[in-house]
């Protein structure tokens, strides 16, 4: 929904419900997304944080299913705007952990997954729009030594597709990096570093006049119009970002913010036997729940919660944050509580000084979550994140 005060439009992401095929698409469109738009917007335009898996995208080559698609956007009164391009593959009732992030961004295959993806919202999108494109972050932390130099080739190769896209169409694809904990991009600091070396470069530059014949100057505008990051309040809270800081980091870099992820992890203040006993409830075999401990010698990250718990004693005292998805109207969570006060903040700082034009809920994690913090259905709980966050908007 768009906002008032010229704050951007609202919307959560279809990735919190099943979408692998094109049938699961359909029924999210119809049955969650619409329940969640008559509570929320019922007489106005409802932007979709939209959600294609490889699967689904390949069966919306078939002309029918893809008329039928628009045809169920405008009988809706969705606007497809934005689209989480991160998981490639199923993405509920599997285990998924660090598989999310295949195919990354040094195969091809994650190059036309990206191009097809934005092919499909230059369709589906309002004339003359700007719509983000959410992906992952290079690839999974472990695997990116030594790939800089050809993920951001695969990364230019996109965003010539995207200056192309544009030039044909007159809709704006923007990609947007989403940086994640023990990721190749994970901090902002990381995120700075590589757009400034490698993306937002002289040679970026020069390599993107090559690849679409623009002169080097345009080539060099074109690239923040066309990538730039997902920022993501969980995995910011979960690195221990400062809000206002890591906002001006990007922005004296040139980084645009493409795309704002509206979301809490788990914050324990003081970890000890209770909190501990507490947080095997949140240990699951579906998603990966990074975890960064801060003690008197700094923070130390693990890939999962299971190793940090393995830890067991030696860890009293300290402070973890946990990358697990919680509810963001929760800031109290039984034994512990969430970075709620965090997404606060980000979202002060969006009021006084907008940050992105794409503001989206993105608590994937309901099917998955202790049952005492749930409500009856999912669009439910989804409507009470849009309250919260219309609320903490002056909206």
């Amino acid at each position: 929904m768009k906002l008032s005060q010229n704050l951007g439009q609202l919307t959560y992401c279809l990735n919190i419900h099943p979408t692998q095929t094109w049938d699961d698409v359909r029924s999210a469109l119809k049955g969650p997304v619409a329940a969640v738009k008559q509570a929320i917007s019922p007489d106005t335009p409802f932007a979709v944080g939209l959600r294609f898996s490889g699967q689904a995208l390949a069966e919306l080559e078939d002309t029918a299913k893809r008329r039928e698609l628009k045809a169920l956007l405008e009988e809706h009164d969705y606007l497809g705007i934005t689209v989480n391009g991160f998981p490639f593959g199923q993405f509920h009732g599997t285990t998924v952990k660090e598989d999310v992030y295949q195919p990354d961004w040094r195969s091809v295959q994650r190059v036309e997954y990206t191009n097809a993806l934005a092919d499909l919202m230059a369709e589906l999108a309002p004339p003359n729009e700007i719509v983000s494109l959410s992906t992952v972050p290079g690839t999974f932390k472990p695997l990116g030594l030594g790939a800089e130099a050809h993920m951001a080739e695969n990364f230019l190769l996109c965003v010539a597709h995207l200056v192309a896209l544009r030039a044909r169409t007159g809709v704006q694809i923007a990609l947007a990096v989403e940086p994640e904990p023990f990721c190749f991009l994970g901090t902002i600091a990381e995120s700075v570093s590589y757009f400034t070396q490698y993306l937002f470069s002289t040679n970026a530059a020069q390599r993107l006049a090559e690849l679409t014949g623009l002169s080097e100057a345009e080539a060099a505008t074109a690239l923040p119009c066309h990538l730039g990051l997902c920022y993501d309040v969980c995995h910011a809270a979960v690195e221990y970002e400062d809000p206002a800081a890591s906002l001006k980091a990007l922005r004296e870099a040139g980084i645009p913010i493409h795309k704002l992820q509206l979301s809490a992890a788990l914050r324990i203040p003081q970890v000890g036997p209770d909190t501990r006993k507490a947080l095997r409830s949140y240990q699951e075999p579906t998603y990966l729940h990074q975890v960064n401990r801060r003690h008197a010698d700094g923070v130390t990250m693990h890939r999962d919660l299971p190793e940090a718990l393995a830890l067991a004693e030696q860890t009293d005292g300290e402070e973890w944050r946990v990358h697990f998805h919680v509810p963001v109207f929760l800031e109290k969570l039984g034994a512990f509580s969430s970075t709620r006060a965090f997404l606060e903040q980000i979202l002060a700082l969006h009021r006084s000084e907008p940050i992105s034009p794409h503001l989206e809920i993105e608590t994937y994690t309901w099917d998955v979550m202790p049952k005492e913090i749930r409500s009856a259905t999912v669009d439910q709980d989804i409507v009470r994140e849009m309250q919260w966050v219309l609320e903490q908007l002056g909206q």
